[in-house]
């Protein structure tokens, strides 16, 4: 279930970069839910997570503010794929896993789900609701980031139930798109 586990908390993190990070850490400290090895049980640290708490704040308000929330995105791109990185490797460093390829997949989890939200979604409610939409897009985004990172602990069978669906939706999208196109 680790690996179910590390993908759902990496692209969590591509929609929030601390929540998941801060998730892990309260778990791997308070409960049994999460078994950190070294180097990663360094998270659990209690000025780890004082660190982890503030970021989360920051960005939880930079995200608010027009126009920061811009400028948050831009610095938030190069954030993201790297606490995804850092939680897939924690969260499968008791799998026999290559951490290289570990660090990899998070990387590109995170930064996959952060693209898709920074270059698809953003824009296109900036564009529809003038702005107005953005601090509510930015409520939902860290509810879902929220949601994802506890379930990939406390159940990571619905994160794979999950991903298989989206894979399904995916699938059926591109078949009928194709299908389409065929019939132009």
């Amino acid at each position: 279930m680790d690996i179910f586990t590390a993908f759902g908390l990496s692209a969590s993190a591509g929609l929030n970069a601390y929540i998941p990070l801060l998730v892990v850490a309260l778990m791997a400290r308070f409960t049994g839910w999460i078994r950190l090895d070294a180097p990663w049980d360094t998270l659990s640290n209690e000025w780890v997570i004082g660190v982890l708490l503030l970021l989360s704040l920051v960005e939880f308000f930079a995200d608010k503010l027009p126009a920061v929330n811009h400028i948050n995105d831009v610095i938030q791109s190069f954030v993201r794929p790297v606490a995804g990185a850092i939680v897939f490797a924690a969260s499968t460093s008791v799998v026999d896993m290559s951490p290289v390829l570990a660090v990899a997949a998070g990387l590109l989890v995170a930064g996959g789900v952060h693209t898709a939200k920074a270059v698809a979604v953003r824009p296109m409610v900036t564009a529809t609701t003038g702005g107005a939409g953005n601090t509510p897009v930015s409520l939902l985004e860290d509810l879902i980031s929220t949601a994802l990172s506890i379930l990939a602990v406390v159940l990571p069978v619905l994160i794979a139930a999950i991903a298989i669906l989206l894979l399904s939706l995916l699938l059926w999208w591109m078949w009928r798109r194709a299908n389409r196109q065929a019939v132009r």
